[in-house]
């Protein structure tokens, strides 16, 4: 299992363009991913719970990936978070 801290970057937040983006690249892979945050997890391969988030510019999230691919998984996905999903 790989649990990964990011931070939303882009100025708009986790809005319908990023979290269908999220949804998008996780759902190329077979690892179960959910995201955390303040408490609260969620299916990150739903574009449902993803929006439902409503993230912030400057908020944490916890990454938790688990499966066969869940290292390329990460990498993917934090780079996604870190390149403030091509809007920063």
């Amino acid at each position: 299992m790989i649990v990964q801290e990011v931070v939303v970057k882009n100025k708009a937040g986790l809005h319908t363009r990023p979290a269908a983006a999220v949804v998008k690249l996780a759902s190329r892979f077979k690892s179960d991913f959910f995201i955390v945050m303040g408490g609260v997890e969620i299916n990150a391969k739903s574009i449902i719970g993803v929006m439902s988030l409503a993230a912030p510019r400057g908020t944490k999230l916890t990454l938790k990936l688990d499966g066969v691919d869940d290292i390329e998984a990460a990498r993917q996905l934090v780079e996604l978070f870190e390149q403030g999903f091509g809007e920063v």
